[in-house]
């Protein structure tokens, strides 16, 4: 079955950068289009093109305006007979490139995302809300590991910090509000929980997360090309480990 991209709005982001938005609910209908069109980024670009950065149920596309003005010019002393349109702003001829692409965009069932397993060392000093959490759910910590660990979770987007995964998926059962008073200083690889949400910080930072674990593996790679261990469309599955398996890992 073919799906094919055909409800969508466009807007500019100041002189330089366009968002496509493909819906309004954060669900994996809008995400598998985001996707659709990440995909198709990838491939294809056109002269001026930065960057895209999907996210929840957008792809925003940066571009270099100069650079596709002359892009235009380009395609008009290779093509004589082509109309070069030289009234169009930058921001018009992206857009109805990005009005054509989106015609072409489709997608086919395609194979299953990639599946990522995390280990994560919960509760203690790697986990000091493990025992709010499971106060405020009326479970004992160890089923909350238990339902943090028993569903695969989307991501949706990387945003935050770099390489912070926006998950979806989470069992509501083990939500918790956001504390009300931010952390001025969270480990790297530490596992939270704010609402009906969970993450993974990837690199030391303030936060207002409920604190669940921690992971060894690192998500933030800046020597890396990608920089970051994750991406949209990935799914993340946690295990649990020990402390003395955490610190095996972490002198990999």
């Amino acid at each position: 079955m073919v799906a094919k991209i055909t409800n969508y709005e466009m807007a500019s982001l100041g002189d330089s950068a366009i968002m496509v938005s493909l819906g309004n609910q954060v669900d994996e209908a809008t995400h598998q289009r985001v996707m659709m069109l990440s995909h198709y980024l990838e491939q294809h670009s056109f002269y001026g093109m930065i960057e895209y950065i999907p996210a929840y149920t957008s792809v925003t596309i940066v571009y270099e305006p100069l650079q596709v003005y002359m892009g235009m010019l380009q395609r008009a002393e290779a093509d004589p007979e082509a109309d070069p349109e030289l009234d169009l702003s930058p921001y018009e001829i992206v857009s109805k490139w990005l009005e054509s692409a989106l015609q072409q965009v489709q997608h086919t069932a395609a194979a299953e995302p990639a599946l990522v397993e995390i280990p994560v060392c919960y509760g203690g000093e790697f986990g000091p809300d493990l025992e709010f959490v499971a106060a405020q759910n009326g479970m004992s910590t160890t089923e909350v590991i238990q339902i943090h660990c028993s569903r695969d979770y989307l991501v949706y987007m990387l945003g935050f910090a770099p390489g912070f995964p926006y998950l979806g998926g989470m069992d509501e059962r083990i939500s918790a509000p956001r504390k009300q008073t931010p952390r001025l200083v969270i480990p790297s690889g530490t596992v939270g929980i704010a609402g009906e949400q969970t993450g993974i910080y990837p690199i030391s930072t303030p936060g207002g997360w409920q604190l669940i674990g921690r992971t060894p593996v690192s998500l933030f790679l800046p020597d890396k090309n990608p920089p970051t261990l994750l991406k949209a469309g990935n799914r993340i599955r946690f295990y649990p480990i020990s402390p003395i398996e955490y610190d095996q890992w972490s002198r990999i």
